[in-house]
């Protein structure tokens, strides 16, 4: 009877996560990690995941990393903002805090095993000996985009019991058949640490710091008007310039440096390629030729079909298909073979 230690959110998808894994004759306990001093990061979420554990009657642990998550999550996503680029927190408190962390934890207290309600698969490959990550069985709620840095360590001791599951409503089923008081709680949709959606009013607060006016420029330098700061901005952004220019204007790069935004007409918005740093590989451990690849540069995207190589020994070049919209620096870009595994992923430089 195998130990694990499964992170509660206070989510439905932990809970029945944890009830799947005692079903499995798992003996399972809980780890709920205090991450951030406001919003969804602290509300509810440590009493729902003790009534959960007490309802399962399983151990409920409570780990203080609200330090950590300042440090990994919070500064980081504050710092890349201020330099221009649209990061991913997720992706880091996955690296950080929820794999990397969560398993140092699990380890003192003796788990064999870790354990989330992600969506997603573990897979181990006998004729490479190498764990692999793999799209779940439901592809509208696949989690795999934000777990591209999985390593292999880590990947070797992790359960993942939804990677099975087809639809979130079976999962809902599921938690109201055996009483658990998570049944009918919703997704969280915004970021946790920033429950009002305004990111530019939380980096101001912060750090306090005030954006500051600088030029709307085309590709050519010539200023097409004023922005009110490049805080309110990301790649690919429409709506919301604050000027209106009597055609769509797309937001095509932010120039951090010299205060400037920089717009482009319907269709400058698309990109040929793209270059990454911050590699993990799952399925190898390097690419030392170009492969085909599925592609996606941001969570909700469909996947492209592009070509990877390396550029050099820490950056990777991509070079699609068919152009795509959006690609933003500091957003993750995640690399799928044809059989929906995660050959890896990287940082959009």
């Amino acid at each position: 009877m195998k130990k694990v230690a499964i992170g509660m959110s206070g989510g439905v998808d932990s809970s029945v996560a944890a009830a799947m894994l005692l079903e499995k004759g798992y003996e399972v306990i809980g780890i709920t990690m205090l991450l951030c001093e406001e919003g969804a990061c602290l509300s509810s979420v440590e009493e729902d995941a003790r009534k959960v554990c007490e309802k399962l009657g399983i151990e409920h642990h409570v780990v203080d990393f609200r330090g950590k998550f300042k440090e990994k999550v919070v500064d980081y996503f504050v710092d890349e903002y201020l330099a221009g680029r649209t990061p991913n927190p997720c992706i880091a408190c996955n690296k950080h805090l929820k794999f990397d962390a969560m398993l140092e934890k699990a380890k003192e207290l003796g788990a064999d095993y870790i354990a989330t309600g992600h969506y997603a698969k573990v897979l181990y490959n006998e004729d490479t000996g190498r764990y692999y990550l793999k799209q779940s069985e439901s592809v509208e709620k696949d989690q795999t985009y934000v777990l591209y840095n999985l390593k292999q360590e880590q990947l070797k001791r992790l359960l993942m019991p939804l990677g099975d599951v087809e639809n979130k409503e079976e999962v809902r089923k599921y938690a109201e058949k055996l009483g658990l008081s998570t049944a009918g709680k919703p997704d969280s949709m915004e970021i946790c640490f920033i429950p009002d959606n305004d990111y530019a009013g939380f980096i101001e607060r912060n750090r306090n710091y005030k954006a500051t006016e600088g030029d709307f420029v085309d590709k050519n330098g010539n200023v097409l008007g004023k922005h009110k700061g490049i805080i309110h901005y990301t790649v690919g952004q429409r709506k919301g310039l604050g000027v209106t220019f009597g055609k769509p204007m797309f937001v095509t790069k932010i120039d951090a440096e010299n205060n400037r935004v920089v717009l482009g007409e319907k269709g400058e918005e698309f990109s040929e390629g793209l270059l990454c740093d911050s590699l993990n590989f799952i399925t190898v451990e390097k690419i030392t030729e170009p492969i085909k690849v599925w592609t996606k540069v941001r969570y909700s995207a469909k996947p492209a079909l592009a070509t990877l190589s390396m550029a050099d020994e820490n950056t990777a070049k991509v070079v699609f298909d068919q152009p795509q919209r959006a690609v933003t620096p500091g957003q993750a870009v995640v690399f799928y073979d044809d059989e929906n595994v995660v050959i890896g992923g990287g940082i959009i430089k």
